[in-house]
């Protein structure tokens, strides 16, 4: 691995405590803080001091505890974090337990500089912190050990959360008070070698789940104590709308209701219960500035994206004269992909616990940005962001969702709290979040491509017309350059089918639309991945190729792309006959460093309304992923993406008009059900190389895959998520 920075970056402190009559260890590892230079108030944030920055805690019962810095949210970071500290630490994993860290400077991401979980990088960026935060820990117990033995620390081993020196043995927990008053280490830990892991590598069992199977485990929605009381609120029905008035009475006539307030987000019915404000809201009459956005039509909204597509935009990424490129090319092959607009749709709602004092605000709440939360709650509250305490609940899904810019759900439920002057959990329905909250972007790409007489792809034109998601936040000074969002063209501007090409241009435009947007699962790559891929199947189609031999032939210098590629066909048994009706699709792409193949086999049938559906029935995914640290947690996580994505292949779409989105839940924003999901097989590509994510990569090659596998089986070729066949 060459994730391990130099030992000059680390600056160590222990905060030898008795915590429970245990040993707590924490340090401080300054990352890149890529996002903390992009705002300056994030950065004063994770500089000042607030609680104690401990990262385990071994307690006189034995019993580690490790606090985890990221969130779980189902992407199995208790586990694969958890096993870092007890591998160096040698510890009885039986032993083990797991709690979320509170929000402080100490658990800033190590490359963001910021509290926060998202862009599948939980793993990878805390590979060296959480194994040296083990080794701190062994250090300290193995000299206590050695004093209390009498003999030097070389004579002393651990082993399953024991010291052992000859015929001496401590547990842990009889030598935590002893190592807590040690001096820290002044120096990092040699960590272990790869050859001697026991638990890195090692398929493991999640430590979240006992909680989760038996119901014990808390989201922010269980969140509840005496004097609690319950608030929705009335947004406007269109983006940028304002309240002009409105009537509370027929709203405090519900029983149940305490209060209507008016809300910077809209109007707050406050009751001692969800129906109760539910029921309050339903009889509010407000009148309604709709504002700017009230003509906001997805369909005009298309057409305007498809004249911007025949225009010049940035240039994100070119080489050589396309134009020329193009003219000198055997075939041209021309084609228009579109993606709609996505909710991210949690099962958990969007929720929000918030209780004001005069010097403190406690926060109880499934988020993914515990830093940009304390701020905005700091400065709602006029607090400083130390008095300001969030509580990570665990997270009934996220997506990206609960890591806005803005944190408008915490936000809006500080803001009612702090009107009301009492302790007020905000609830979002389902409804209001797909009708109100931050999408997916829509785009509209289009791409001209010339082929040699071989089919080889000779000269690439490519435009994208899309909105940027980072464009208007904090983070849009590093992240924009030169008037191109990243996210909006990754896996396009970087492929590795271009990089082989001479002649190949890609444009973006980021038109504004009034629809607040933001990062969905796999990103820019969620869409990307599907047109590119698709379109590697049509130069294969026009080549007269076999799919899987022509990405050979054009992947030939990308040995990550070529393995996952093999991996699967292999797997998949591609090239062997199928049952009659059915036919297979393939697609490779590469997200978040990791490089994932997948194979979908499908078949057409009847739908129970009339026309035709897509049916999945196998779905086999290759990953190489680097070092897997929890195989069964990259597994879960290929299943897990792959199921999301083929909800938005096959179903998801949100559309606009006369400024309201129309759809408003499952049954009309339609998610993939239990008895769609088809049979998955994931294999992972042994490999040694940098540690790539796992959380949303394996979303991103999805609809190419079956789209490819559609067209395997009928020659129709679908440009346009969801896939619907034509009737």
């Amino acid at each position: 691995m060459n994730t391990v920075p130099a030992p000059s970056r680390r600056q160590f402190l222990k905060t030898s405590a008795l915590i429970g009559g245990g040993l707590v260890v924490g340090f401080v590892v300054p990352g890149a803080k890529r996002f903390a230079h992009a705002d300056p108030a994030a950065a004063t944030a994770v500089s000042s001091g607030f609680v104690p920055n401990a990262f385990l805690r071994v307690g006189d019962d034995d019993t580690v505890t490790v606090l985890i810095s990221h969130s779980e949210m189902g992407q199995g970071v208790w586990t694969g974090l958890a096993m870092l500290i007890a591998e160096e630490l040698d510890a009885d994993w039986s032993k083990i337990k797991v709690e979320h860290a509170p929000a402080a400077p100490a658990y800033a991401h190590t490359a963001f500089g910021m509290q926060m979980t998202g862009g599948s990088t939980s793993t990878w960026s805390e590979f060296d912190r959480y194994r040296q935060a083990g080794a701190t820990a062994r250090a300290l117990l193995v000299a206590a050990a050695a004093q209390r033995f009498g003999v030097p620390v070389d004579q002393v081993r651990t082993e399953n959360g024991a010291a052992i020196a000859g015929d001496k043995r401590a547990r842990y927990g009889e030598l935590a008070a002893d190592a807590a008053k040690l001096p820290a280490p002044t120096a990092p830990q040699t960590l272990k070698d790869a050859k001697d892991w026991k638990i890195i590598g090692k398929p493991t069992k999640r430590l979240d789940s006992p909680e989760k199977i038996t119901g014990k485990a808390k989201f922010g929605m269980d969140v509840q104590f005496d004097g609690l009381l319950t608030a929705v609120v009335a947004r406007a029905p269109v983006f940028g709308g304002t309240v002009k008035s409105f009537d509370a009475a027929p709203a405090k006539a519900v029983p149940g209701v305490r209060d209507v307030l008016q809300v910077p987000s809209g109007v707050a019915v406050i009751a001692d219960h969800y129906w109760a404000a539910k029921q309050g809201r339903d009889a509010l009459v407000i009148d309604w500035d709709l504002g700017p956005n009230a003509g906001l039509d997805t369909t005009k909204l298309r057409e305007d994206f498809r004249k911007l597509a025949a225009t010049d935009g940035a240039v994100a990424a070119q080489a050589g004269d396309v134009k020329g490129g193009l003219a000198k090319a055997a075939k041209t092959i021309e084609a228009e992909y579109n993606v709609p607009y996505l909710a991210h749709a949690p099962m958990e709602p969007l929720n929000c616990t918030v209780k004001i004092e005069a010097d403190s605000c406690e926060i109880w709440t499934g988020t993914q940005f515990q830093t940009v939360d304390q701020q905005v709650a700091a400065k709602i509250t006029g607090l400083k962001p130390d008095q300001v305490q969030i509580h990570t609940m665990f997270l009934g899904g996220g997506f990206g969702r609960r890591a806005t810019p803005t944190a408008d759900f915490v936000t809006e439920a500080v803001h009612v709290a702090k009107a009301a002057g009492k302790p007020v959990k905000t609830v979002w329905s389902r409804e209001d979040d797909v009708r109100g909250g931050y999408y997916r972007p829509m785009y509209l790409q289009h791409a001209r491509i010339g082929i040699d007489a071989q089919g080889i792809p000779v000269a690439w034109q490519h435009v994208l017309v899309g909105q940027s998601i980072i464009a208007g936040t904090p983070f849009a000074g590093a992240m924009i350059k030169n008037g191109i969002d990243a996210t909006s063209v990754e896996g396009v501007a970087d492929s590795p089918y271009l990089k082989e090409i001479a002649d190949y241009r890609v444009d973006l435009h980021s038109p504004s639309t009034g629809i607040p947007v933001l990062w969905w699962r796999s990103v820019g790559h969620s869409y990307n991945a599907f047109v590119m891929e698709s379109l590697i199947d049509e130069l294969a189609h026009a080549a007269g190729k076999d799919p899987v031999e022509y990405r050979r032939t054009l992947l030939k210098q990308h040995p990550r792309h070529l393995a996952a590629l093999d991996l699967v066909a292999d797997k998949a048994g591609w090239g062997t006959a199928l049952p009659a009706g059915r036919a297979r699709g393939v697609a490779v792409h590469e997200s978040f460093g990791s490089y994932i193949a997948q194979v979908a086999e499908v078949s057409v049938e009847p739908k129970p309304g009339g026309g035709h559906g897509i049916r999945v029935h196998r779905f086999v995914c290759a990953i190489d992923c680097g070092l897997a640290v929890n195989p069964d947690g990259v597994r879960a996580q290929m299943e897990s993406g792959i199921n999301f994505g083929l909800g938005a292949a096959l179903y998801s779409q949100l559309t606009f008009k006369d400024g309201r989105v129309q759809e408003s839940n499952y049954h009309d924003y339609r998610v993939l059900r239990l008895d769609e999901a088809p049979q998955i097989e994931v294999h992972i590509v042994p490999s040694t190389e940098k540690m790539g994510g796992a959380g949303e990569p394996g979303t991103a090659p999805v609809a190419a895959a079956v789209a490819n596998a559609v067209f395997a089986l009928n020659q129709q070729r679908l440009r346009e998520l969801p896939l619907q066949l034509p009737a």
